[in-house]
């Protein structure tokens, strides 16, 4: 898609659609008075009929309106002025796009307030790009027509340029996730980020089963065992600083497929399992978008692929793993195994001289028990960092929400005969007791584990997105990096 300001009036507007925001305070002043003017009073009889309200999310679609070069109108309601933040900026935006996207509609443009917050405007085109692109990767008659030509009113060029691209990387997290498990493995995973990083300047390396082995990634060869798709560790380098500066890591749990292994899952537990790879998704997608950006900061992005399947050789509960630090690891359940990938995936950031961490990974089903399906769990070994990342993702207009780390939730996986054992001591607490496994891997480098095991893929569509992989916390990322460490 291509963006530009918009600069014409609404009556010189020549496209196939004109998206004008419209909120139920004061409405007939601003862009909602100057489309009633043109449309001679249309809209004001249609308030005062209660059609349009401006609530949030409304649609309110006027058809070949008089005045007005464009087949379409679409009124799209943002609430009140004061409660408009950037997740109402994107999900907006994004909702309209989507209404718009159902049939072929190549230039769109959008009225948007200009008395909103110029930071609202990254979210805004963001959100536009997003909203047009479905999960429809397959299909012959596609559900979604992504737009050719986008004019926007009220923005800098440099604003639309900046949520392009994080638009085109939330995307690009998208499409990763919703490929089927039969195209997006080990191997096709780490092949598409190395074209990724190619297009991007930014270095890549793939550790394949022989380095692994080298490397004692042990625990996550373990997981890899049960499948015919040897698994891969993909380590990509941006270097925005001098080689002295500080180091980002991201690190992504990367299972293409999650069957549960030998403790396998339903039929109906399974069916989305190839999003059990979204957190190494969003690492790829941010690192696309902060190399693009030219950010001013040093990343490594880290992810641990692997299918986690059932076979002869698969590993078994009761097996004791030694993982690449060198600790002793129980296996009480083979469908724990997001942990065990990425216990040896944050030892290698470590080593590799993270000087702070931040992990994604669809860890755990007690975290959409405790937050439900739209917002990540956020749990840390350093609370300053933590509320850094909080911050952003609050900037950005992404959900996240802290669970306590308390030290008795460690005790709950001390093992009989390892050092630890892979899931907690009953069924309560299950997100904290995962994320104390993972902070045995880290020492003191101040880390933050996001569990995104709900808000990364939609079983149904919202307003704004179509059904499956989100792309969530691809904003905030991107906001962390601008912000340096």
């Amino acid at each position: 898609m291509q963006y530009s300001p918009l600069t014409s009036t609404l009556q010189e507007i020549e496209a196939d659609a004109v998206v004008v925001a419209i909120g139920p305070d004061n409405p007939l002043t601003g862009l909602a008075a100057d489309l009633d003017n043109v449309v001679g009073g249309a809209l004001k009889r249609l308030y005062d009929a209660g059609e349009v309200t401006g609530k949030r999310l409304e649609l309110v679609p006027l058809f070949a309106p008089h005045g007005v070069n464009a087949p379409i109108v679409l009124c799209v309601g943002t609430g009140p002025e004061e409660s408009i933040d950037a997740a109402a900026a994107y999900q907006v935006a994004g909702s309209a796009a989507r209404y718009l996207a159902s049939r072929q509609r190549n230039r769109v443009a959008f009225l948007f307030p200009g008395s909103w917050p110029s930071r609202f405007a990254t979210n805004l085109v963001s959100g536009i790009h997003t909203g047009c692109v479905g999960q429809d990767l397959y299909r012959r008659d596609r559900a979604r027509f992504p737009f050719e030509a986008v004019q926007l009113s009220g923005m800098a060029s440099s604003a639309i340029h900046e949520g392009q691209i994080v638009g085109e990387a939330i995307n690009l997290a998208r499409r990763l996730v919703n490929e089927p498990p039969s195209a997006i493995f080990p191997e096709t995973f780490a092949a598409q980020a190395a074209a990724v990083a190619a297009d991007c300047g930014i270095d890549v390396e793939v550790w394949d089963e022989q380095r692994l082995e080298k490397e004692r990634c042990r625990a996550l060869l373990a997981v890899a065992r049960g499948s015919t798709k040897p698994p891969r560790l993909l380590k990509l380098t941006y270097q925005g600083n001098a080689d002295s500066d500080p180091m980002l890591a991201l690190v992504g749990k990367g299972v293409t497929f999650d069957s549960g292994g030998l403790s396998l899952k339903p039929s109906d537990s399974m069916k989305t399992m190839k999003c059990d790879m979204a957190g190494a998704a969003t690492v790829v997608a941010a690192l696309q978008a902060i190399a693009r950006l030219k950010l001013p900061i040093n990343v490594m992005g880290l992810a641990g692929l692997v299918e986690n399947m059932p076979g002869g050789a698969s590993y078994k509960l009761g097996d004791v793993l030694t993982a690449r630090s060198g600790k002793t690891i129980e296996i009480h359940n083979t469908d724990a195994e997001g942990r065990l990938v990425l216990a040896d995936v944050l030892d290698v950031a470590v080593e590799q001289g993270a000087s702070k961490i931040v992990d994604l990974a669809t860890l755990t089903g007690a975290c959409v028990v405790a937050l439900g399906t739209d917002v990540v769990g956020a749990m840390t070994n350093n609370q300053p960092w933590c509320e850094n990342v909080l911050s952003c993702a609050k900037e950005t207009g992404e959900s996240v929400w802290q669970l306590p780390m308390f030290s008795h939730f460690g005790e709950e996986i001390r093992g009989d005969v390892a050092d630890i054992k892979n899931v907690g001591a009953g069924r309560w607490g299950g997100a904290i007791t995962a994320a104390k496994l993972l902070e045995e891997f880290v020492g003191d480098v101040p880390w933050v584990h996001l569990d995104i095991a709900g808000p990364s893929f939609l079983e149904k569509p919202k307003p704004w997105q179509d059904g499956g992989g989100t792309g969530v916390m691809v904003r905030t990322l991107v906001e962390l990096a601008r912000r340096g460490i």
